[in-house]
């Protein structure tokens, strides 16, 4: 198993070149092909027009992003053919919550950002990266806005908790797994309300990934109601010197609100390392 398509999305952010390198790097390891989705917020041209001015800022505004959106289609064309990976660029003229999952359906992972923030440029729809874990189809890799990763997959993190998601992203994650110089299982105990027998248990899940990879381990973490898991995951990310986490993504959509799980809310907001989600 592996990864042959790949796509990344890109905005006017100040993170977008690192996170084009990132994917870069991603497909070269991979022998991949790179979509490179771009899609931002645009708003309606009427909001800015209720006061004097406003029009010509909208307009000068525009005129800055295009300029902004050139320049990283020239960047992209540039790097894709230094770097000998076959690519593809998607100007998309749609909402950023309907483009990239529908772009995202048609590859072997997608790669987006962490919202930052302290940079307005890096919103491009309501709740981006949550619409994307539970929409795409497709296992998320997200990339922190903070921060430099030099290496990625040879100390992977796996949350599990014997839930069909974390079974999910497990199995997405193989192809980094499988060359991983080690792999930990942090198996949470506890974390949710189901009858016993119903989970797969931690040693379970590392004795099916240790036949994919070598030098797999087992850390048990027992929770209580209230218990901040996406806190302890990241905490164990940092101890064990991870450059890779791997969970599933939990929650769902009601109507138009987006109702994600604790520990899928924590670990978005506080990253600290490469996060690859599965729903």
């Amino acid at each position: 198993m592996t990864y042959k398509s790949l796509v990344v999305h890109l905005d006017t952010s100040e993170r977008a070149h690192a996170r084009l390198e990132f994917a870069l790097r991603v497909a070269r390891r991979f022998g991949a092909h790179l979509t490179g989705v771009f899609a931002i917020y645009t708003a309606d041209p009427a909001s800015f027009y209720v006061m004097a001015g406003s029009a010509e800022y909208f307009r000068e505004r525009r005129q800055r992003r295009e300029e902004r959106r050139a320049a990283l289609e020239r960047l992209f064309h540039a790097e894709t053919a230094r770097a000998q990976v076959p690519s593809r660029w998607i100007d998309a003229q749609t909402r950023a919550n309907h483009a990239v999952p529908h772009h995202a359906r048609h590859a072997d992972l997608v790669i987006a950002g962490q919202s930052d923030p302290n940079d307005p440029e890096s919103f491009v729809d309501e709740q981006f990266p949550e619409n994307l874990v539970l929409s795409a189809g497709r296992p998320v890799l997200l990339v922190p806005y903070a921060g430099a990763f030099p290496s990625l997959g040879e100390r992977v993190l796996v949350a599990w908790d014997g839930s069909r998601e974390a079974a999910r992203a497990a199995h997405d994650a193989l192809p980094f797994i499988s060359h991983a110089k080690r792999t930990t299982v942090v198996a949470v105990n506890g974390a949710r309300d189901e009858p016993p027998g119903t989970r797969v248990p931690g040693a379970d899940a590392a004795l099916m990934l240790a036949r994919h990879a070598t030098n797999v381990d087992v850390i048990d973490i027992d929770t209580a109601p209230g218990t901040p898991i996406g806190e302890q995951l990241l905490s164990r990310a940092y101890e064990t010197g991870s450059d890779l986490l791997v969970m599933g993504g939990y929650g769902h959509a009601r109507w138009r609100e987006l109702l994600m799980g604790g520990v899928t809310r924590t670990v978005l907001a506080s990253m600290t390392l490469p996060v690859l989600m599965s729903h």
